[in-house]
């Protein structure tokens, strides 16, 4: 038998992005409309996750880490530093650069975001058959590998 053509695969990563959409768009909207301060846009809590992730990391670092360019993050951090989200210290190493650290709201509200968008996940999967949940747990290191290649890719020139 002839192999199929790439028609199916190609129709089986929309049919993966359309799902990983489908779930993610409803999580955000779900998750925002339960908030008591104002909303942070997708790239100011990138930067918030990977300064909690990394302190003290650099601007010229983050841009490069969150595929944005410098003047960008800069932007970011002086919005994120005047709403009182992060601190920016100068680098005793070298006085030019700036080291960002979270400040502790900062630190509660993505703690509470985490423990939010968990509880909410939970509930739904607990709705899913045994079946869906076994499903679901078992693509979650191919899940993981899929976002490691993208972010590769990302990275690539």
């Amino acid at each position: 038998m002839e192999p199929e053509t790439d028609v199916e695969p190609r129709a089986y990563a929309e049919e993966l992005a359309d799902a990983l959409v489908g779930v993610l768009r409803p999580i955000r909207r779900r998750l925002r409309a339960g908030l008591t301060v104002p909303r942070l846009r997708g790239a100011e809590v990138e930067l918030l996750r990977l300064v909690e992730a990394r302190p003290g990391i650099g601007v010229s670092e983050a841009a490069k880490e969150l595929h944005l360019a410098g003047n960008s993050v800069s932007t970011l951090v002086n919005r994120l530093v005047r709403d009182g989200q992060l601190v920016r210290e100068t680098d005793p190493a070298d006085r030019r650069a700036a080291r960002l650290l979270l400040t502790e709201a900062a630190g509660a509200r993505l703690r509470d975001w985490r423990e939010r968008r968990a509880a909410l996940v939970r509930r739904q999967v607990d709705r899913l058959d045994q079946a869906d949940r076994d499903a679901l747990r078992a693509a979650i290191p191919a899940l993981r590998r899929l976002a490691d290649n993208l972010r590769e890719e990302a990275d690539r020139p």
